[in-house]
């Protein structure tokens, strides 16, 4: 492998991970409805600040496969390979990612409600996270950031297959076409 498609990946990886681990620490320390006691005054929780670091680093990590890849709609044209399984998982990456991102940004957001306007907005209501909302975005980023490192490496693996190796051109292959020579030049007569 290209020293480059590994570090693309160890990047990546890493990103997926410390996604995925602020995602669980952060359905670990929600709010849970014991906690409210009147819905003006919620308890400070670090699942705010965990899940939009979640986010955040899950949005980094898309963008990187996805920059290194190259555009969904084109990446078929761009690698120049028949089979559109990579697409595919292209295309399911991105669908998890936005699912997952919606995931943890609006746990985030119903975690943090400790305003004022909060008490006159909600009718009397408290609302808080429902269990496994975190935890679910969490998964699905792993699974994203897994989908987006295999399909980043099939598409260079086929790209690279389709370069020839550097050196002679020619070095084994067969020259097919007309043979070309300079026009003849034809003798006036005399």
């Amino acid at each position: 492998m290209d020293g480059r498609v590994v570090v693309t990946c160890t990047v990546v990886g890493l990103l997926g991970l410390l996604s995925a681990a602020a995602g669980f620490a952060a359905e670990a320390t929600r709010i849970t409805r014991s906690q409210v006691y009147d819905c003006a005054l919620y308890p400070e929780s670090p699942a705010v600040a965990l899940g939009l670091i979640a986010a955040l680093s899950l949005m980094i990590a898309q963008i990187i496969i996805t920059v290194s890849t190259g555009c969904i709609c084109c990446c078929q044209r761009r690698f120049q390979f028949p089979s559109d399984k990579n697409t595919r998982l292209a295309r399911v990456s991105w669908s998890l990612f936005v699912i997952a991102f919606v995931l943890l940004v609006v746990g985030a957001v119903f975690n943090d409600q400790n305003t004022e306007e909060n008490m006159y907005l909600s009718n009397g209501k408290c609302y808080v996270v429902k269990p496994g909302v975190f935890a679910g975005g969490a998964l699905l980023s792993l699974v994203c950031v897994t989908l987006g490192i295999i399909s980043y490496v099939t598409l260079t693996s086929a790209k690279n297959s389709n370069n020839p190796p550097a050196g002679n051109p020619n070095e084994g292959e067969i020259a097919i076409g007309q043979p070309q020579f300079p026009p003849q030049r034809t003798q006036q007569p005399v």
